[in-house]
């Protein structure tokens, strides 16, 4: 028994070792990133963005530090947003949630998205459940009052949209690696990118294509687990528009979806559907034993413990090129087909 204990030791011993020795060499390695980009890159944005060179670099992950930084300068500011803007429609928000904690109502002279009392309602849920378990978006926490001001001005700054549920996952992100008006600006900006604003603004003919064009790819890369989804009438409506109304920092760890928000930001709305292919190769074996219900639910929560090395190897494994055309291309095919070519995919979810 002594001995059987000794092995065990060791073995841990051993373990514990390897594993502080890869730590080491992840620290090195992104300790070396983090100088690339701030010497050669950053100060050469325009030109070295598209590089094969930083491509490269930006597949592997960006450094946490300088991880807004890029964010930022990726999404841009089509919108033209200042922090001054930002303060603008934070004052209006508070100005409407102190009317409303005041007399129970709010007034209906502006034109601020969060005038109904459901929408104050559905941005105080949603806090409470965006990323639970690291508490800092919670009641008394370090960020919860931050979020709360993001997520109220976008509702008076956009009233059109609103608040809808998802995007407390979209602007807690932005907050953990952005000062407040940056986060604000990146977060309004990003929403306004068509596949976002397709989705948020509940666009069913346009959603429908996005499925549509995805479907392509996922006949061309998993045929046989398409056919599978296809005799169980499991169409992407049931999984993807979770995944995009997150940007799958809800169903993916938070670490895994910074990596893939790094790959949206280098490759745009592609990356998206190419991540979500990704994670049906990943878990193709076990899908392929499920019916309907178990796969849809499979989908809906998928594993905490999703590893990020083999997910992105499944990632880098989808080929986004069906027939020769790639996503955007097929994307725009299917745009100039009208409805009737999207309606194909057959998403009950949306047509109902």
């Amino acid at each position: 028994m002594m001995a059987g204990a000794k092995r065990r030791e060791l073995k841990e011993a051993q373990r514990k070792k390897k594993q502080m020795k890869e730590r080491h060499r992840q620290e090195e390695s992104i300790a070396r990133a983090v100088v690339v980009w701030n010497t050669e890159i950053l100060p050469n944005w325009e030109n070295m963005r598209n590089t094969r060179r930083v491509r490269d670099l930006w597949w592997q992950g960006l450094p946490p530090s300088i991880r807004g930084k890029i964010w930022s300068l990726a999404i841009g500011n089509e919108l033209n947003i200042t922090p001054e803007l930002y303060e603008i429609f934070l004052s209006r928000a508070k100005e409407k949630w102190r009317s409303f904690s005041e007399t129970g109502s709010l007034s209906e002279s502006e034109d601020c998205g969060v005038d109904k009392e459901s929408s104050l309602d559905l941005i105080k849920l949603d806090i409470f459940r965006t990323f639970p378990s690291l508490f800092i978006f919670q009641k008394g926490g370090p960020y919860h009052d931050v979020l709360h001001n993001v997520l109220g001005a976008y509702t008076c700054y956009r009233p059109d949209v609103g608040y809808v549920q998802g995007m407390s996952f979209i602007a807690a992100v932005l907050i953990l690696n952005l000062e407040e008006a940056d986060a604000f600006i990146a977060f309004a900006n990003l929403l306004n990118k068509p596949c976002q604003m397709a989705f948020f603004r509940v666009d069913h003919d346009l959603m429908l294509k996005y499925f549509a064009a995805f479907e392509v790819f996922f006949e061309e890369n998993l045929p046989k687990l398409f056919q599978h989804f296809q005799s169980n009438s499991l169409t992407p409506d049931f999984y993807l528009i979770d995944w995009i109304f997150t940007l799958y920092s809800k169903p993916l760890p938070l670490d895994v979806a910074c990596r893939v928000w790094d790959l949206f930001c280098r490759d745009g709305e592609e990356a998206l559907f190419r991540t979500a292919l990704g994670i049906l190769r990943l878990y193709q074996d076990v899908l392929l034993q499920m019916d309907f219900i178990h796969s849809a639910q499979f989908l809906s929560r998928l594993l905490q413990n999703t590893p990020a090395h083999t997910l992105f190897t499944c990632i880098a494994n989808t080929h986004m090129i069906s027939n020769n055309r790639r996503w955007n291309q097929v994307f725009s095919a299917l745009m100039k087909d009208g409805p009737k070519e999207a309606d194909k995919t057959g998403s009950p979810a949306l047509r109902s």
